[in-house]
């Protein structure tokens, strides 16, 4: 390695694209993808006018992998370029795979997050939907209906949230284990984030909660940045069942609570004709 250089510039290029670089790595975020570069993997980088290209190492007789950055300071790429050549690690050319040494990180929301957040609103509707049940009820009925609806109310909020999570995440699961592809996940060198390659050869990074030299992932192979830590046996099973029985307890809490909600409105009309019966 060099001596340190100065400061390089942070490059912005269209389609709101980030280059930036330091003694590690240099690091290109796009809107739906971060690609973060290690020196060792990188041949050149070029400037070109306003034009930035970062060009990969290959073995000999392949191609080399190429990313450009377009429509940035003509200036700045002068000196970003100077400056990343300056921290590029002397070496030979040799039959090193510059995409190797890439790690392509999706910025998208991933499967499990965008199934949580539709989650989230579902169960914050229904919970407006109860509390606006409940204030009916007690303006057309009784403080006892109105207990009840909140009681058996808060049971099946919770009891659906907790059904519908679960037995979707399994359902996922049973769907990838089918027809996705699992392949085993290394440590990196930041906390909690997990490195993968999928089967066009890129290695993809995500960030997980554990913390061990690996994990497996499973991914559907229309989306190969999309992955999904799967658990164990025993919890999978253990949530299967538990999940369908919660989903069945909120399915019957909901049609309690519609009787509740009519009685309420009727007078205790249902109530009475269960008592007389």
């Amino acid at each position: 390695m060099s001596t340190t250089p100065s400061p390089l510039p942070v490059l912005q290029g269209r389609g709101g694209v980030v280059l930036t670089a330091d003694r590690d790595a240099l690091v290109l975020d796009r809107p739906r993808e971060q690609v973060t570069f290690v020196p060792g993997g990188v041949a050149r980088v070029r400037a070109e006018g306003r034009t930035v290209t970062i060009e990969l190492r290959a073995p000999r007789g392949t191609a080399p992998t190429v990313y450009r950055v377009e429509d940035v300071s003509e200036a700045a790429a002068a000196v970003f370029a100077d400056g990343v050549i300056a921290l590029l690690p002397d070496r030979e050319d040799g039959e090193v795979d510059g995409t190797a040494l890439t790690i392509v990180r999706s910025l998208t929301p991933t499967w499990h997050q965008r199934f949580v957040r539709r989650l989230l609103w579902g169960m914050f509707g229904f919970f407006v939907t109860l509390v606006a049940c409940a204030v009916a009820a007690g303006l057309a009925g009784t403080a006892v209906s109105v207990i009840a609806i909140v009681v058996f109310g808060g049971i099946t909020w919770a009891s659906l949230g907790v059904g519908v999570y679960t037995v979707r995440r399994w359902l996922r699961e049973r769907w990838l284990r089918r027809h996705g592809i699992t392949v085993t996940a290394t440590a990196a060198a930041t906390p909690g984030a997990y490195v993968y390659m999928d089967d066009t050869g890129t290695y993809r990074g995500f960030m997980h909660g554990e913390d061990g030299p690996y994990v497996t992932v499973s991914y559907d192979p229309r989306d190969p940045a999309d992955v999904l830590v799967p658990q164990a046996s025993h919890l999978r099973l253990l949530n299967s069942v538990l999940g369908s029985f919660l989903l069945f307890c909120s399915l019957s809490g909901m049609a309690l609570l519609v009787l509740l909600v009519v009685d309420a409105f009727t007078g205790g009309e249902f109530s009475r004709g269960a008592d007389g019966v």
